[in-house]
């Protein structure tokens, strides 16, 4: 099935969402819908609890997908105002037809590790291996591709499987009970399949890659999305972002993130709150152009048209040039903890 069927097919599910779905979305809040269940989602569930969104007048609700396909396929269909997206998911889409911007990213650091089953001691005995993602072409298909791609591990010389498992607690107990070789899991997921006997091959976060895992975007065309949505909802992120990496916060962010991760042990919160505050040690939300050519290259992989997509059309800079045009920028600057 091509991309455009599997979006198309997509569409489809996402008119048996909740009848919920539209009610929020009619009643006046601003629903963003997501793919990815991990500490991706920190600056988002936090921004939320803590009101730092509605602090700047945008309502902002979020709605838990399936995968990257199907929460596109959320926004296309009116299900959704915004998504919490990889750029992977971004472009293909764009690739497909949808005419999106986005404007604002939560993360620019790759704070993961490559994690392997028992059996496996170097990266040569991952030839011919299974990896573990959420969907292929979707965030942690993209993880895993840019951390192999600064590994010098081209998957198909390496003849790398990438199967379909599940979220990131999916992915690890696959990984646990042998149904995949390894996976590409942020710092918390990766403490605990190494409490359980797995092991680290690579530190990807020790690595100099230039990475933004997740951004939002909008319709360009949305009757409901306006330019000051765009700038109330990046200043609540960049709030958010804020409040993650004060140290006095850790407590709160981490009961946060135990509570939405559905984490069994605080230790296990504390450790994702740990991973939230070094995917983003800073409040640069601004999109990275470098990071999007690398982006669009390996997507190609999977999907050549998207070699066509004209970056400049998808990247919104207009949000981050009047937050820096008004000084907003600069005053937060001076709030990010040393």
């Amino acid at each position: 099935m091509g991309l455009r069927q599997r979006l198309l097919f997509s569409c489809g599910l996402v008119l048996a969402l909740p009848l919920l779905v539209g009610k929020l979305h009619g009643a006046g809040p601003v629903l963003i819908a997501y793919g990815g269940f991990n500490e991706t989602m920190a600056p988002m569930w936090v921004g939320v609890e803590r009101g730092l969104f509605k602090k700047y007048g945008a309502d902002a609700q979020v709605l838990q997908t399936r995968s990257g396909q199907i929460m596109m396929a959320t926004l296309a269909t009116g299900g959704a105002s915004l998504v919490w997206a990889a750029p992977s998911s971004a472009l293909s889409s764009t690739a497909a037809g949808m005419k999106l911007g986005c404007f604002a990213a939560g993360n620019n650091r790759l704070s993961r590790e490559l994690i392997v089953r028992k059996g496996i001691e170097s990266t040569e005995d991952l030839r011919g291996k299974s990896f573990g993602v959420q969907s292929i072409g979707g965030g942690a298909w993209l993880s895993t591709m840019v951390a192999l791609d600064a590994l010098g591990l081209d998957p198909d010389k390496y003849k790398l499987n990438m199967r379909v498992i599940g979220d990131t607690g999916t992915q690890t107990q696959a990984l646990l009970s042998g149904n995949i070789d390894a996976a590409v899991l942020p710092y918390s997921y990766a403490d605990m399949a190494k409490r359980a006997g797995a092991r680290s091959l690579a530190d990807v976060g020790a690595l100099k890659v230039v990475y933004q895992a997740t951004v939002m975007c909008a319709l360009k065309d949305s009757s409901t999305v306006t330019p000051e949505t765009h700038i109330a909802l990046t200043k609540g992120l960049i709030e958010s972002l804020i409040y993650i990496l004060e140290p006095a916060n850790r407590r709160e962010v981490a009961a946060i993130l135990k509570r939405n991760l559905r984490l069994a042990k605080d230790e296990d919160g504390e450790s994702s709150a740990r991973t939230a505050q070094l995917q983003m040690p800073n409040i640069e939300v601004g999109l990275n152009v470098d990071s999007w050519k690398t982006v669009r290259r390996l997507v190609a992989r999977i999907n050549p048209k998207v070699q066509e997509v004209d970056l400049d059309q998808v990247i919104v800079s207009s949000v981050i040039q009047n937050l820096e045009a008004s000084g907003f920028l600069a005053e937060m600057r001076k709030r990010v903890p040393r």
